[in-house]
């Protein structure tokens, strides 16, 4: 066992649990797709719909007038736009625990679309800013070369 390598499909799953954990550009896309059709599936189109019925509801029984030029679309397309912001941004804490279960943490937002500018210097995305090395990695590593000043 101490003999594979991590090119080895036995060791490809194994990882440092203290060391620089990377977090995979799939497991991101995943998680992101997941939280944008849940989010629009379970929040944004009931939230959506839900805030249309009572609107026209509102219109039909006469507690709000509809516009005479354009009639009951404009408030019913506000309704819309408003019921699906309020369904996407009440998701956003539960796309954010999705994230920190992968390993995705750390960052201001509430996931990946902060950029990867927002990290330490040198973290790159999908990084935490923890440096260890597990002993057994360092071992496989090989030596980096030490860094030469151009004058």
């Amino acid at each position: 066992m101490a003999e594979e390598t991590a090119a080895s499909p036995e060791g490809a799953g194994r990882k440092c649990p203290i060391g620089d954990h990377h977090v995979h550009r799939e497991d991101l896309r995943k998680v992101w797709k997941e939280c944008h059709e849940e989010s629009f599936w379970y929040r944004a189109l009931p939230l959506s719909l839900g805030s249309m019925a009572v609107t026209g509801g509102l219109i039909y029984q006469g507690v709000w007038n509809a516009s005479k030029r354009f009639g009951t679309l404009p408030k019913l397309a506000v309704a819309g736009v408003l019921g699906y912001a309020v369904g996407k941004a009440s998701y956003i804490r539960t796309c954010r625990s999705k994230f920190q279960e992968i390993g995705f943490e750390g960052r201001p937002g509430p996931g990946p679309w902060s950029g990867p500018w927002s990290g330490p210097p040198g973290s790159g995305p999908g990084h935490r800013s923890c440096h260890h090395v597990c002993g057994e990695c360092e071992k496989k590593a090989p030596a980096a070369p030490a860094e030469q000043v151009a004058s």
